[in-house]
């Protein structure tokens, strides 16, 4: 499988460990009482209830399986006990300027937890590979899908041991 660590925010995690848990404990119960009903139904093979019943039953099944997984390999890293505040590492918010002057905030997380649109760059990412141990005013070149880019840091912040787990 995959030998690198599987980092992880405490809020990724907890966020991991609600889907399992709602997937688990609500999804799954009621929709194997519709499956155990529709059965009851008889003919099995042109009851819509059933059928997609057992579909969906091997798709939650299957996520359940992936979280699960996911959950064991987890590395939770909290970023406000991060000590080198100085250099851009897990979890931290970095904001970037291109050679356009096109200035983009992120927030370097867990693979598990990336999502582009919110600006949460996955930690295996090739940006984020670019720009962990990078300094204010460092500049990094990262080849993305649309070409080669420049980027310089303007500004590194980790959240403090004061703010509030999400």
């Amino acid at each position: 499988m995959n030998d690198r660590p599987n980092y992880i925010t405490p809020a990724g995690f907890a966020a991991l460990r609600a889907e399992y848990e709602q997937l688990f404990a609500e999804e799954r119960p009621k929709l194997v009482d519709t499956i155990a009903w529709a059965a009851g139904n008889g003919d099995r093979s042109e009851n819509g209830d059933y059928i997609y019943g057992r579909k969906r039953l091997r798709e939650i099944d299957r996520r359940l399986g992936w979280l699960s997984k996911r959950m064991k390999a987890a590395k939770v890293v909290d970023p406000a006990q991060q000590p080198d505040r100085d250099r851009a590492w897990f979890g931290c918010t970095i904001t970037i300027a291109d050679e356009d002057d096109n200035h983009r905030t992120l927030t370097l997380v867990g693979d598990d937890e990336a999502d582009a649109g919110k600006g949460l760059v996955g930690w295996n990412a090739p940006l984020a590979r670019a720009l962990r141990g990078a300094a204010i005013g460092d500049l990094r070149r990262v080849t993305l899908p649309a070409g080669e880019k420049e980027y310089e840091v303007m500004k590194i912040a980790y959240p403090s041991l004061d703010e509030p787990k999400a």
